[in-house]
């Protein structure tokens, strides 16, 4: 068990040292556009708006911590691992390394939770300094901060997975263009699902981002704890962490 520690934090170290050489640039250019979204949509165009019984800054601000989790995480994760893969050649010496595949994944997916877990923490400040009465008692802001953390894990390994299946630039843009775009706004972070016909709504459960708004938003808001959105966010980590054994062990055929 201390072996895969170790090999975990070896896999882990290479890219935090990478991201501390620029880590003032990493993290001004993750905010900028989630806080382009607090203030445009939940400061300009959402004042005097209610959604579902609350106003709707306090109702967006959980939805664009999630979606800055999302996209920081995957980016984060993803994007490191295709550098390393396609210029540096590194990866292929880690494929060749004796470190398990377990901790490859979990070490490749640690540099996006971490990018991640920054951004998010600090749109939610952001997010407090705009709506003060949001901030509510510890417990509630720890289970918060934890439902955040597991958020960004599972799509850190989202993007590691990603990462490792496609192997081109383009392809990753593609991939960018028709799958995280569309979730970007049509799971739930800038809306209410109760909104939509039913059929939409099944089909958007089908995708992890919905999950985790659903998850901040009612622990921010103090609402009935989503357990099926709990679970859905398990599954999707589960599958996502298969798909990147999967493909780490189709690149090392």
């Amino acid at each position: 068990m201390m072996n895969i520690f170790s090999d975990i934090y070896s896999v882990f170290w290479l890219d935090l040292r990478n991201m501390q050489r620029h880590w003032k640039a990493t993290i001004a250019t993750s905010l900028v556009l989630p806080l382009l979204y607090l203030v445009a949509f939940g400061y300009g165009l959402g004042r005097g708006i209610d959604v579902d019984g609350f106003s709707y800054l306090a109702f967006v601000i959980p939805g664009i911590v999630a979606l800055t989790a999302f996209s920081t995480s995957f980016n984060g994760a993803s994007s490191k691992l295709q550098v390393d893969k396609m210029f540096y050649k590194s990866f292929d010496e880690l494929l060749m390394s004796p470190v398990s595949s377990y901790a490859i994944i979990i070490g490749k997916a640690l540099i996006g939770v971490v990018r991640g877990g920054i951004s998010a923490i600090a749109i939610y400040l952001a997010g407090l300094a705009l709506a003060p009465t949001l901030l509510v008692n510890t417990q509630v802001t720890l289970l918060f901060l934890l439902l955040m953390l597991l958020s960004c894990f599972v799509f850190a390994l989202f993007g590691v997975m990603v990462a490792l299946l496609i192997s081109s630039h383009h392809g990753m843009s593609n991939f960018s263009t028709l799958v995280i775009l569309p979730m970007t706004f049509l799971c739930g972070t800038f809306f209410s699902l109760n909104q939509l016909p039913s059929i939409a709504k099944v089909v958007l459960y089908f995708l992890p981002l919905t999950h985790s708004a659903n998850l901040l938003r009612s622990t921010m808001l103090c609402l009935p704890f989503p357990w099926l959105s709990f679970a859905g966010l398990l599954i999707f980590g589960a599958i996502f962490f298969a798909g990147c054994l999967f493909a780490l062990k189709k690149s090392s055929v």
